[in-house]
C-alpha cells in the first residue's frame, strides 16, 4: 500500500492546518473551560463542508476519500477533541443514515446533514448498556403507522443541540433503529457534564410515549438496526483513531517545545536521558498510529473485507498511544502539567476518553482477537 500521502492529501492537510492553528487552537482551552462551543465555530464547519464530508457527492456531501478525512479528523484533534467528536457523532449518523436508510429518509435528513444544515447525535448508551448494546432497554412499541419510544439515552456527544437523534430501541423483532428529530413531542434532554472532551455539549435523553412516523424506521426491524448500529460505530472508531494521533502529536508538539525551554540542573531538561526516553515513545507512536490509521484508510477506500478489522487495530493502538504520550506530557511538565496554563491536562482528561467511547480498550482487545482468529 501507499503510505506517502497524494499531492490533494498533501495541500488538503495544508488547508485544514491553517483553519486549525486560526480558528480553533487559539480558544479550545477557553471552550474546554466554558464546556461549549461557540456556534460561530460550528458555522464555519458547516460552510467550509467539513461536516459529512464523507457522504456522498449525490446526496450534497464531499464524497472524500478515507485518508483525507482523516487527515481532517487527525488535524482539528490535535487542537480540541471536542470539535472533532462534533465531526465524528454528526457524520456517525449521516452514513448510517445514508447507508440504510429510504430514499425518504436519505433526502429528509441525509442531505441535510451533508450540509451541514441539520446536526445529527447518536443515541446508542443507556444507564444499563453500554458495550453489551443487546441489554437496550428502550422500548419501541408499534402502534401501525407509528412507533411509540419510551427509555433513556445517556452520554449523548452533541446531545444539546442536536437536531436529530439515530436511536437504538427494542421492538418485537430485536434491536432496532430509529431517525428521531430533536423536535419530537416527548422527548427531552438534559446537559450533562464530564471530566473528557468537556465542550462537547453532552446530554441525556428521555422519551416518553415519544411518537415516530414508522417510515423513520432504519431499515427492517431487528436486522437493520444491528447493520445500522455497525455502520455507525465502524466510521466513529476510523475517526477517533485518527482523533487520536492528533491528540499524541500534540503531546509531541507541547513536549519538545517546552523541554527545550525548561532548565534543570545548568541543561535544558530535553538533555536529559529519561526524558529523551519519553520523547522518543512519543515520536514512534505518533508515526506508527498514523501509519495505523492510513493502512485502514487504504483499505477502506478499497472496500476490503479486512478493512472494518484493521480500524479496530488502529483505534486500539492510536487511543492507548494517546493517553500514555498524554501521561508522558503531564510528567514531563511537572506541576505545571496540573494547571490551565499548559494544554496537557486537557490532552490528558481527552486521551482518557478515547480508550472508552466506541467500544472500550477491553472490547477492542475482544474484537481484534476474534477478527484475528477468523481472518488468519
Amino acid at each position: 500500500m501507499e503510505v506517502e500521502f497524494s499531492t490533494a492529501q498533501r495541500e488538503a492537510r495544508h488547508h485544514f492546518r491553517s483553519f486549525v492553528q486560526e480558528e480553533i487552537t487559539p480558544h479550545a482551552g477557553e471552550w474546554d473551560r466554558s464546556a461549549q462551543i461557540p456556534s460561530k465555530i460550528i458555522a464555519e464547519l458547516k460552510s467550509r463542508g467539513y461536516l459529512g464530508a464523507p457522504v456522498t457527492k449525490e446526496l450534497g456531501g464531499k464524497g472524500w476519500d478515507a485518508i483525507t478525512y482523516g487527515v481532517l479528523t487527525e488535524e482539528i484533534g490535535r487542537a480540541c477533541s471536542s470539535v472533532r467528536s462534533l465531526l465524528t457523532v454528526h457524520d456517525m449518523v449521516a452514513l448510517a443514515i445514508m447507508s440504510w436508510g429510504n430514499d425518504f429518509l436519505r433526502n429528509e435528513f441525509a442531505r441535510p446533514m451533508a450540509s451541514g444544515r441539520l446536526i445529527g447525535g447518536l443515541a446508542l448508551s443507556e444507564p444499563n448498556a453500554g458495550s453489551d448494546s443487546s441489554s437496550i432497554e428502550t422500548k419501541a412499541e408499534c402502534t401501525g403507522k407509528n412507533y411509540v419510544l419510551n427509555g433513556k439515552k445517556c452520554w449523548i456527544t452533541f446531545g444539546q443541540i442536536a437536531d436529530v437523534f439515530l436511536v437504538a430501541a427494542r421492538c418485537d423483532r430485536g434491536i432496532s433503529t430509529f431517525v428521531v428529530p430533536a423536535a419530537s413531542e416527548g422527548l427531552s434532554r438534559e446537559k450533562v457534564e464530564v471530566v473528557g472532551t468537556r465542550a462537547s455539549l453532552i446530554a441525556d435523553l428521555s422519551f416518553s410515549d415519544c411518537v415516530v412516523p414508522a417510515e423513520f424506521l432504519l431499515g427492517k426491524a431487528g436486522f437493520g438496526g444491528i447493520q445500522a448500529i455497525a455502520t455507525a460505530l465502524d466510521h466513529g472508531r476510523y475517526s477517533v483513531a485518527w482523533g487520536c494521533v492528533g491528540i499524541t502529536q500534540a503531546c509531541l508538539d507541547s513536549c519538545l517545545e517546552y523541554t527545550h525551554k525548561r532548565k534543570q540542573f545548568g541543561v535544558p531538561i530535553c538533555q536529559h536521558q529519561l526524558v529523551q526516553r519519553k520523547l522518543t515513545e512519543m515520536i514512534t507512536n505518533a508515526r506508527a498510529a498514523r501509519l495505523l490509521c492510513c493502512r485502514a484508510g487504504y483499505l477502506r477506500d478499497k472496500r476490503d473485507p479486512q478493512a472494518m478489522s484493521e480500524t479496530l487495530v488502529a483505534k486500539y493502538f492510536a487511543s492507548r498511544a494517546a493517553t500514555q504520550a498524554a501521561n508522558s506530557a503531564v510528567q514531563l511538565h511537572g506541576a505545571n502539567g496540573l494547571s490551565e496554563k499548559y494544554p496537557v491536562a486537557r490532552f490528558l482528561r481527552d486521551a482518557k476518553v478515547m480508550e472508552i467511547i466506541e467500544g472500550s480498550t477491553e472490547i477492542q482487545q475482544i474484537a481484534i482477537a476474534t477478527c484475528s482468529h477468523e481472518e488468519f
